[in-house]
């Protein structure tokens, strides 16, 4: 007599197939069947860990891990961000606090020749405005000044060639050698009249752009000073393009920064002045073949009226 074989639902066959594919024996799995079998007859439904073909969603597991590596990952980004800014600016405020009493005695001086030029409106040989107009002029005029009153100050020029690295390019400033004695030698000043410009970038982050604004516009200070803020700067420079996904020009780099102020350069140290005597008053010309007075030179010459009709 046949045995009687009883039936099993397709959702039940699938479940013994998945386990019996895991590596459970028929038995095994037929155990797990009936349990699995025993929440569905109770009416609690299938566990959220199985799938709707009777296996163990482990992709759902696994999109939860990734995405919580996720969000520790970009809290952990932000948080040094956040601290990275916040040492920028601190390390900046440190740098620019410390000054020397020779730095604050050429910065009085520098400010005052502005102010000076400023009111005097004086034209330069350029016919144009020293203010706002002709920076050459501007600088020349400053540093005839600064040597008025009694300090070694020039016009410096410095130009540096191409590299692997960096373009080439000149960039002209002043400085004030300071050398009071022999022992400790000479001490070397930097004046940028236009500082905080040479950093400012259009398509700048929020965070770059509230640390340049703690830049003075016109940087007095010593060597010293000066290469530790271009690092500063350029740090931040980079790290801005970076979070922006953006590429940096070579000209935003340290090296060419810095060869800006700290390469070889050109001392320039004649004080004649730009500027004409008096203010508005152009240069006279210089007479030539074309302005000769011909009447002047040649008194007995006579020319008779001619009467055109």
């Amino acid at each position: 007599m046949a045995r009687a074989t009883a039936r099993i639902p397709a959702i039940h066959r699938n479940f013994l197939s998945a386990n019996l594919e895991l590596g459970f024996t028929a038995g095994q799995a037929a155990s797990l069947s009936d349990m699995a079998f025993g929440f569905l007859e109770d009416g609690e439904g299938w566990p959220e860990s199985f799938s709707s073909s009777g296996g163990c969603s482990e992709n759902g597991a696994l999109d939860d891990d990734e995405d919580d590596d996720d969000k520790e990952k970009n809290s952990s980004s932000v948080e040094e961000n956040k601290n990275f800014w916040e040492s920028q600016h601190q390390i900046l405020h440190t740098t620019l606090c410390r000054t020397s009493s020779l730095e604050s005695r050429i910065r009085n001086a520098t400010k005052e020749a502005l102010k000076e030029i400023q009111m005097d409106d004086n034209v330069c040989v350029c016919l144009r405005p020293v203010v706002g107009g002709c920076p050459g002029c501007l600088l020349r005029e400053v540093s005839d000044r600064l040597q008025n009153a009694g300090y070694d100050s020039a016009v410096c020029k410095s130009k540096w060639r191409s590299s692997p690295n960096i373009p080439s390019g000149e960039h002209t400033f002043l400085d004030v050698i300071h050398n009071p004695n022999s022992k400790k030698g000479e001490v070397r000043v930097i004046i940028e009249l236009n500082f905080r410009a040479e950093f400012e970038m259009a398509r700048a982050s929020e965070e770059y752009n509230r640390l340049i604004r703690r830049l003075p516009e016109v940087f007095v200070g010593k060597v010293e000073r000066l290469h530790t803020l271009v690092k500063i700067l350029c740090m931040a420079a980079k790290k801005c393009m970076k979070e922006k996904k953006m590429h940096m020009g070579p000209w935003r780099k340290h090296r060419y920064m810095q060869a800006k102020w700290l390469s070889t350069c050109e001392r320039s140290t004649s004080i004649t002045s730009s500027l004409s005597g008096d203010s508005g008053r152009l240069p006279k010309p210089k007479a030539s073949m074309l302005t000769v007075d011909l009447m002047e030179k040649l008194p007995n010459m006579h020319c008779t009226a001619v009467e055109v009709v």
